[in-house]
């Protein structure tokens, strides 16, 4: 397989024929893969490295209608190699995307994670019956957020407000202050989201 810049070079070569260049050279790469291993691929990736402040570019409920389109025709016999490069995303995407892939292929999932796979992204990998990684290549950790704000430094934020509040009530004022700019729910969401991941 060639490295990334190779790839880059021969989109950009054949961008020059006037072709929709990144699918031509995705679509080949899958294919070789598809003919080494024979078993079915699907490359679940985003630029989100590029684009970080994307919404689009996380694990979310639009991606199982991409999945059911290009599975609707496989054949399920062969299993799925699935290609993972993700920041994560929601849990319960991510719970609904393994769901319907488990519907279609029961355990015959690999993970493939070329470079990065994290939070949800890890969570679906370890839904899969193996997982394959390169030398350079990590999971990352299941820390659910709400807003880029760890879930678990929220209840600890809350649980350390009790505690100062109830030694020494004076303390209320401070912590009225930054507990207020949390929207109501917060804290129940967050509970939520870590029994989700665990």
């Amino acid at each position: 397989m060639p490295n990334w810049k190779e790839v880059l070079e021969e989109v950009a070569r054949v961008n020059r024929q006037g072709n929709q260049a990144l699918d031509v050279v995705r679509r080949k790469y899958l294919k070789n893969i598809f003919q080494y291993t024979k078993r079915n691929v699907i490359a679940y990736y985003s630029g989100w490295l590029q684009r970080p402040n994307s919404p689009d570019v996380i694990v979310n409920d639009k991606d199982i209608s991409g999945f059911m389109l290009n599975i609707h025709k496989m054949d399920r016999k062969k299993g799925l190699d699935l290609i993972l490069h993700t920041p994560g995303g929601s849990l319960e995407a991510a719970e609904a995307l393994v769901t319907y892939l488990k519907s279609m292929f029961g355990k015959d999932i690999r993970a493939i994670v070329p470079q990065l796979s994290m939070s949800a992204g890890t969570m679906i990998a370890f839904s899969c019956k193996q997982i394959v990684l390169g030398k350079h290549s990590s999971l990352g950790p299941i820390d659910p957020q709400m807003g880029n704000v760890p879930c678990q430094a929220v209840i600890a934020e809350f649980e350390r407000a009790r505690k100062e509040i109830i030694s020494d009530p004076k303390n209320a004022a401070l912590w009225q202050f930054i507990i207020s700019k949390y929207h109501p729910t917060l804290l129940s969401s967050c509970k939520h989201a870590i029994d989700m991941s665990v």
